[in-house]
């Protein structure tokens, strides 16, 4: 019989993916979103009992991040719920070098449960799916002044992975560093977007702090200029600028590099400019 999946945070860039797997290939998926019935709210841990019952395995997206300070006492007590419902497995979708992501790993595989964990570099869809989509569009960057350059890895590569360890065991208690093949600054990422484009789009570095009080005046909440403030002075100053063979070893072939993700992006016109209304 096919294991039963519960997709905590199925509307997300990786969860959307997986479910889709799933179902086309016929497994048993449950949705946990807020959107889903039964609700699943990772402010509302009253409510993952009702989610978690007669689950074999769940894929856990934690929002907003593994880095928030309330992370590791929410996974601690999901782990439980899925310990009391006779959970197999669990897969949790991890960060790299950020020790709070870390310490959340050390639950799941202390869990006495089966476990598999995927800890990922930036993903390339962030600049298609994310938070930096609407900033092409318009023509123009502001991004914090950053030295290190990132190994960025493509979601279809990772979910390629998630769904070979939901489906088969060949992917039990092992912990996978995720990154793509090469290491793009975030200058040669809109460079390149604009070369594959045919488009220009203008790139201004700020100071840290400058690029914090801009999107505070755009009306950011706190919690979203903290965990930004984290990234990119923790997550990105430097300790992960390097290139991990985990991702091609699974798959049996290289993963995507960030110009072949932008040669095949820019053919769908997401990053079209915007025409400005006068």
């Amino acid at each position: 019989m096919k294991p039963k999946t519960l997709i905590i945070g199925s509307n997300g860039k990786t969860g959307s993916r997986i479910v889709s797997k799933l179902n086309q290939a016929g497994f048993p998926v449950r949705l946990g979103s807020r959107k889903a019935k039964p609700t699943f709210d990772w402010e509302k841990p009253e409510g993952w009992q009702e989610v978690v019952k007669e689950i074999n395995q769940v894929y856990i997206s934690f929002q907003p991040d593994l880095a928030v300070p309330s992370s590791l006492e929410a996974i601690k007590t999901l782990v439980h719920v899925c310990q009391k419902n006779q959970v197999k497995r669990i897969f949790l979708l991890s960060g790299r070098g950020e020790p709070e992501a870390m310490a959340c790993e050390q639950v799941v595989q202390n869990s006495g449960l089966e476990w598999t964990i995927l800890r990922s570099s930036w993903f390339l869809q962030n600049f298609s799916e994310g938070m930096f989509l609407e900033q092409i569009t318009e023509g123009r960057v502001l991004f914090p002044k950053v030295e290190a350059r990132e190994p960025f890895v493509d979601l279809d590569d990772l979910c390629e992975l998630a769904f070979a360890s939901l489906t088969t065991d060949n992917h039990k208690n092992k912990l996978y560093e995720l990154t793509g093949p090469e290491l793009v600054s975030f200058k040669e990422v809109f460079q390149t977007i604009a070369e594959v484009t045919n488009q220009t789009i203008s790139f201004e570095e700020l100071p840290l702090d400058d690029y914090l009080a801009t999107l505070k005046n755009f009306g950011l909440p706190e919690e979203v200029l903290w965990l930004t403030s984290y990234l990119f002075r923790t997550v990105l100053d430097g300790r992960n600028e390097s290139v991990v063979n985990d991702l091609e070893l699974a798959l049996g072939r290289k993963p995507k590099d960030f110009r072949t993700y932008a040669k095949e992006t820019a053919k769908s016109g997401i990053w079209k400019i915007r025409e400005r209304v006068s």
